[in-house]
Order: C-alpha cells, then sequence, then structure tokens
C-alpha cells in the first residue's frame, strides 16, 4: 500500500477521533456550524466535479471502458447515496430536543454538528444513534474507496496525488463524528462508551481504502477499470452529499445567505486551488495501447 495513503488514513482516523471529543470540550455555535457546512460542502462539490469526475473519464479512455460507463457509474454512486439518507438518515443530523427546547431548535445555538438543529417537516425522523452510525459507516467505508482511488490514480501514488480527495474526507469526518457522540449523548450513553464507539467509527476510512487496495489493485491491477468506476462512483456520492447539504439553505437560511453563500464560494476556492496544486498525470496505458513513434 502507498505510504502516502496510509498517511492520509492516519490523519483521517485523527480528525475523526477529535471531532467525536469537541462536543464534549467546545461550546459550538448554531451559526458557526452553518458557516462550517457550507464551507465544507463547497470543497465536496467542487472536489466531485474538478477532481474526481475529470480523474474518473481519464481512467476510463484509458482503460478502455469508455466515458459512458464512467457517467453511469456517477449515477450509481449518487443513487447509492440518496437512498442510504432515504432509509438511515444519517446526513440530517436532527438531534432531539425537549419540548420546551423546540424554539431554541429552530433559531438557536448549542448543538454540534451540521443540519441536526433544523426540523424541516412534521414528519422529521425519529433519529437514533444506531441507525445514524450504520449510515454513516457505509459513508465512510465508501469515502476511504474514493480516497485510495485518488491516491491510486496517479502512477507514482506519490505526494499530492489525491490531495483533494483527503481534504474533503479530513474536513467533513469530524462532524460525521460528532452526531454520533451527541445522539449518544441524548440517550444516556457514557463518555466511554461514546469514545469506543467513536474510536471504531475513525477506522472506517482506513477499512474503506484496504478493501479497494486489496480487492481491486490486487485482484485486478492498476491498469484495469476499477480505479475509473471507483473514481466515478465517488463523484456522485460526493456531489449527493453536498447537495443535501446546500440545498437546505434555500429555505431554511435566508437569515444568514450572504453569509453562507460566501461560504460555499470559499469552499469551491479551495478545491479549486487543491486541483490545481495536484499533479494529475495521464493513468497507465492499458497493455496493448499503441505507443506513439517519435519523428527520426
Amino acid at each position: 500500500m502507498s505510504p502516502l495513503l496510509v498517511y492520509y488514513c492516519v490523519l483521517v482516523l485523527a480528525a475523526s477521533v477529535l471531532g467525536g471529543m469537541a462536543p464534549s470540550v467546545l461550546k459550538l455555535t448554531h451559526r458557526w456550524m452553518e458557516f462550517a457546512v457550507s464551507f465544507v460542502a463547497g470543497v465536496m462539490l467542487g472536489v466531485a466535479l474538478l477532481h474526481l469526475l475529470p480523474d474518473a473519464l481519464l481512467e476510463a479512455r484509458a482503460s478502455g471502458s469508455g466515458e459512458l460507463a464512467a457517467l453511469q457509474w456517477v449515477l450509481v454512486g449518487f443513487l447509492v447515496m440518496f437512498f442510504v439518507e432515504r432509509f438511515f438518515c444519517f446526513h440530517h443530523h436532527d438531534v432531539p430536543e425537549a419540548a420546551g427546547d423546540k424554539e431554541h431548535h429552530h433559531h438557536g445555538e448549542g448543538l454540534g454538528c451540521h443540519e441536526y438543529d433544523h426540523v424541516h417537516s412534521d414528519h422529521a425522523h425519529d433519529l437514533t444513534w444506531s441507525g445514524v452510525t450504520l449510515g454513516l459507516v457505509l459513508h465512510s467505508v465508501m469515502s476511504g474507496v474514493a480516497l485510495a482511488a485518488s491516491v491510486y490514480h496517479n502512477p507514482t501514488g506519490e505526494w499530492p496525488a489525491g490531495v483533494g480527495t483527503f481534504l474533503v474526507i479530513f474536513l467533513h469526518k469530524p462532524f460525521d463524528a460528532m452526531t454520533i457522540s451527541m445522539l449518544m449523548a441524548k440517550g444516556g450513553w457514557s463518555p466511554a462508551t461514546r469514545n469506543l464507539v467513536n474510536a471504531l467509527f475513525s477506522l472506517c476510512i482506513p477499512i474503506g481504502a484496504g478493501l479497494f487496495y486489496l480487492g481491486a489493485l490486487t485482484a485486478h491491477g492498476a491498469n484495469g477499470p476499477a480505479i475509473g468506476y471507483a473514481l466515478a462512483f465517488s463523484a456522485g456520492m460526493f456531489l449527493c452529499v453536498s447537495m443535501s447539504d446546500l440545498l437546505p439553505e434555500l429555505q431554511f437560511h435566508h437569515h444568514d445567505r450572504w453569509k453562507l453563500s460566501l461560504a460555499l464560494l470559499l469552499g469551491l476556492g479551495v478545491a479549486h486551488l487543491a486541483s490545481r496544486f495536484e499533479k494529475h498525470q495521464d493513468p497507465p496505458q492499458p497493455v496493448g495501447a499503441a505507443i506513439p513513434q517519435e519523428n527520426s
């Protein structure tokens, strides 16, 4: 396995652990979290469209699988995440409040994860920490696959390969870990149990990266279509997650529309800089591909 991928996994693991501990040591305000979520969603949207999708098309062209197949995997990734969110509700992060706290729940401060302080309908899901955790585990394992595919898209596997994908996951994992910790705290679980669950959850990204390395690269090699398909799937997945964060702002955050718009643009700017910084190289040509001849 690439040493760079190992370093990325260690950093993401640390960010996830610290994110799960944050609610017990920090006072996180409603508006600060709104801004942070918009920023991270902007980075994720930019990485999906400026990093993962172009890289997937390059891999599809090089492996001979074709761009249409890559675009189909984008749709598959989007739909998989859509249905995971629909049935597990893992990314809505609605933390239940007492009846007397409903006004605070809608407009106030004090909750520590994105979108958990919005009750958007009378039919909001009754979240449990176990159901949310299962959804976040699936999401995190797939994010680990995205990270590994981004690193191995670069033939050298050296810095700064996959830096855009790493940045998205590194920024987003603390929010997911905070969600689990806060829902467990609402359920009356002890700090020791919450820390144990958070530590286990933090392993999901390395597990996903390891599964891709062992299952796709070891079995099929770097010249096969696995990397391109994984990148395309990840582009659709990130697109769905970013939209689930951004679109509710249009209806429920009129009071901060300028700040949230600025946060989104800043996130897109970071993704653009990362795409310029990362050294994109054409993936290895498939066996039997024609080699251009130099004129003598």
